[in-house]
């Protein structure tokens, strides 16, 4: 499968269109998947603005910018995915839909076609397992923002063969990117160490330790970050932040992994951060501010 020329992409959020952008890029058609069709259109005009922004910059023409976005193919069904030689799947961060996703999903493909997921944390080889074919499932975890972040972790799950690895490195190696090799243990390499950090920097405010200004400002000045630890939640998702953080916690039943109270609070508020205008900043104003 070392020729992978057409790649299907399940969900059309912030990770799905930013896959898209950098594939079409690279030269390959995408068929961009979502069960809503506004969704796709919102994603669509996001990879429009993002690549007219690099040609606006001289880092591609004009005429590049336009050749990507016209190889990608809005669908609402998975029966357009069929033909695609890899379907990467990027819903949302919880097992169930995943799964059922990937059941549905063996029922269209061709035969030859590989599965991988986007999950940033959730075991491949559980993925694998409902799918008629796990010897051609792998991870493929791009980091957020995806045309910027040079790192994309690769997991096999027990039953990825040797091909099915060989043809996502070389899918990799022609996106620009940069690979790393986790071995499929709950959150893999970034997620295993950068979520107890955002969750110990949420336990520190919950306990009074400092605000939100403060714990950011500490850590962005104090230890070089780029951005807050806080800051940084509200850019992922509180949502995903807790989902991510459910998962080492049950997977390797270990009390240092145990969400922090204010962050299940926050998303059961529904503050989940910059996607719905609120979560340990109110993005409402010209300028972000702090809640507490």
């Amino acid at each position: 499968m070392a020729g992978i020329q057409s790649v299907g992409i399940i969900g059309a959020g912030q990770m799905g269109a930013g896959i898209a952008q950098i594939l079409v890029l690279a030269g390959y058609d995408v068929v961009l998947n979502d069960i809503d069709a506004a969704q796709i259109d919102a994603a669509l005009a996001g990879v429009k603005k993002g690549l007219d922004r690099q040609a606006g910059k001289g880092a591609i023409t004009a005429e590049d910018a336009a050749a990507a976005l016209s190889r990608i193919a809005p669908a609402t069904a998975f029966d357009a995915l069929a033909d695609c030689d890899l379907v990467i799947e990027s819903a949302s961060e919880n097992q169930a839909v995943k799964k059922e996703i990937f059941t549905s999903l063996s029922k269209t493909l061709k035969p030859g076609a590989l599965m991988a997921s986007n999950t940033s944390s959730i075991s491949i080889t559980g993925l694998a397992a409902v799918t008629d074919r796990p010897e051609k499932f792998i991870g493929i975890h791009f980091m957020n923002p995806v045309p910027v972040m040079k790192l994309v972790e690769v997991i096999r799950g027990i039953a990825t063969s040797s091909e099915t690895f060989e043809a996502t490195k070389t899918l990799v190696e022609r996106l620009g990117k940069t690979m790393a090799v986790s071995e499929d243990f709950p959150a893999f390499i970034v997620n295993r160490m950068l979520m107890p950090k955002i969750n110990e920097a949420i336990y520190t405010l919950y306990e009074g330790v400092g605000s939100v200004e403060a714990i950011d400002t500490a850590m962005k000045l104090g230890a070089n970050h780029p951005m807050g630890p806080l800051e940084l939640a509200d850019f992922i998702g509180l949502d995903t932040c807790l989902a991510i953080m459910q998962v080492l916690y049950e997977g390797l039943a270990d009390s240092k992994y145990r969400p922090c109270p204010l962050l299940v609070k926050y998303v059961e508020a529904g503050w989940l951060g910059r996607k719905t205008g609120r979560g340990f900043y109110d993005y409402s104003g010209d300028e972000p501010a702090p809640t507490r």
